[in-house]
């Protein structure tokens, strides 16, 4: 199983960054703001446009630490890879899933039926630990209203009707999502997903979050030999990480949503972090997008025990878990792709 080791975020839009040695350099025009070894990490996100010399992009790829540019609201813009690990023949098989439409549904509707349980698990623990402050016969209903989306997932025989189920589960589940918010109200209150830019405080830190956990899960893919490009049930399009984005979906509700929820009602971030544009897009200041990157790195260092394999790990490794075990399917080592679903 992969190390977890640290990641490194440059969230000062203006930085660059070199190598000197073994020695990461950031620099920010002639000033250095720090020297970090390389083999103390596993990852680099840079938020910003200045980027990074090609001998650290080298090194980066040839040590395969994963090298992501975000735009300073945290839109993905790039990754550096290196070379493709894994047994070509794993890939092979990958691509001709992805274009048998029987194949694919298959794996993809557990990688839904994960992200409904999931969802729906966030909601009764919410009503288990604050039944005298949430509407407990509403959450409940949305509940019941999820476990029998389960069941109508579980009969999908095509792509076009699961992401229908999928859809109407997602709708539900974040028509309850503004229940959930227990504190400062004034400030954090969800009407509904929007992003591209994001509307209100919630959907900035959700939207943020998710790219996070999306770059997180395709460095897990590639790890495994897997690509990140050819997705299941996300489909192929230039430059977009469909199989990240399918593998992410199980892992949005325990992973991103509570997490955004925890820094929420437990007032780690608040409502003056943020700035609101004159067009009313709302973007985080620096010092909260440090505050949460920070939560993230201690969530992920949280350990748990993964209810499938029955081993202990961080947090932080479960999209890799994840990752080997969509390997072991897709390789015939599995009857079926089991979702991560998490009490």
């Amino acid at each position: 199983m992969k190390k977890l080791l640290n990641t490194l975020y440059i969230t000062t839009a203006d930085s660059y960054l070199s190598l000197d040695g073994e020695i990461v350099v950031v620099l920010n025009k002639e000033t250095v703001l720090g020297r970090i070894p390389l083999h103390n990490l596993e990852g680099i996100v840079a938020f910003g446009y200045k980027g990074a010399s090609p001998a650290l992009m080298g090194e980066c790829a040839k040590r395969n630490i994963s090298l992501n540019f975000l735009k300073p609201n945290g839109t993905f813009l790039a990754r550096v890879t290196g070379r493709v690990y894994g047994n070509v023949t794993l890939r092979k098989e990958q691509y001709r899933i992805s274009d048998n439409p029987d194949l694919a549904c298959k794996i993809a509707k557990n990688f839904i039926i994960g992200k409904v349980f999931n969802a729906r698990w966030v909601i009764e623990r919410v009503t288990r630990e604050h039944p005298l402050i949430v509407d407990c016969a509403k959450l409940k209903k949305v509940s019941l209203q999820l476990k029998n989306f389960i069941g109508y997932i579980k009969d999908c025989t095509s792509n076009e009707q699961l992401r229908g189920y999928e859809g109407e589960a997602v709708s539900l589940y974040f028509s309850v999502f503004d229940d959930m918010i227990l504190q400062q109200k004034d400030y954090f209150y969800f009407n509904g997903r929007n992003r591209r830019p994001p509307m209100d405080r919630v959907n900035a830190i959700l939207s943020f979050v998710y790219t996070l956990l999306v770059n997180y899960t395709a460095s897990a893919l590639e790890s495994v030999g897997l690509d990140p490009y050819v997705g299941f049930l996300h489909t192929d399009r230039p430059g977009r990480m469909s199989l990240a984005l399918d593998l992410m979906e199980e892992l949005r509700p325990v992973m991103a949503d509570r997490f955004v929820l925890s820094l929420i009602n437990k007032r780690i971030v608040n409502g003056d972090g943020f700035t609101v544009r004159e067009n009313g897009s709302v973007e985080m200041t620096d010092e909260t997008k440090k505050i949460i990157l920070t939560q993230w790195q201690n969530k992920r260092k949280e350990k748990i025990n993964h209810p499938f394999l029955e081993k202990k790990m961080e947090w932080g490794l479960v999209p890799y878990a994840q990752a080997l075990i969509l390997a072991r399917t897709i390789r015939n080592d599995l009857d079926a792709y089991p979702p991560f679903m998490w009490k």
